[in-house]
């Protein structure tokens, strides 16, 4: 659990991270229109969880914006470390950034239904550990799906491979993306690997949080 402190201090990260890639982009249209979004669903976005189930990661409030924070520091991390390593970094750290920033944006539900709600069925709670249901009211997406979804209806742009990094995150969890992760085809396979640093932070931040909520940017 986070105390209102915490969340508002996270929040302020959240939000600054943003403003200083406004500062410092190319590309100050698309963090305006980005920023726009996120302060015109603040509270939502400052309170949602990131997880329905107390054995998935961060299920409570403020939870959201803790393991956006937590995927950013980590895919930074895995950056440093695959150069390191001799791999080619062919992105560049705003790219990274967006991609974090946004990856989960698609968990808010839509511009007037919330994604979580309250779990109201006492044995679904007490028995299955979930703490919040799925809204019916919204239509079935899958996050990602509905992340692009929201970020085209605000004219938020994403470049191929930030959209093939938000597309990926899941890795091969993700059943659909066996032909994206598995080639045997040079010509097929992904020409950047910020998908798979960004897959790599998301699980290595949910793995950890999952186990204790052992917060990654103390």
């Amino acid at each position: 659990m986070l105390t209102p402190e915490q969340i508002e201090q996270n929040w302020e990260r959240f939000i600054s991270i943003a403003e200083q890639f406004k500062s410092e982009s190319n590309l100050k249209n698309r963090w305006d229109k980005l920023l726009d979004l996120l302060n015109i669903y603040a509270e939502r976005l400052s309170l949602m969880p990131a997880s329905s189930k107390i054995t998935y990661h961060s299920a409570y409030t403020g939870g959201f914006i803790q393991h956006t924070l937590n995927v950013y520091d980590a895919a930074v991390s895995l950056t440093k470390v695959w150069k390191k390593q001799g791999a080619e970094i062919d992105f560049s750290l705003e790219e990274l950034t967006f991609v974090c920033l946004v990856h989960d944006l698609g968990k808010m539900g839509d511009e007037d239904h919330e994604f979580y709600i309250e779990q109201t069925d006492n044995w679904r709670r007490d028995k299955m550990g979930e703490v919040y249901g799925f809204n019916p009211k919204l239509s079935f997406m899958k996050d990602y799906d509905r992340t692009i979804f929201i970020l085209m209806n605000h004219g938020i742009e994403v470049s191929e491979t930030e959209y093939l990094s938000i597309k990926l995150q899941a890795g091969l969890y993700d059943e659909g993306n066996k032909s994206y992760l598995i080639s045997y085809s040079p010509e097929y396979k992904l020409h950047s690997n910020l998908p798979y640093i960004i897959h790599q932070a998301d699980a290595m931040s949910a793995r950890i949080e999952s186990m204790g909520d052992k917060r990654l940017n103390k």
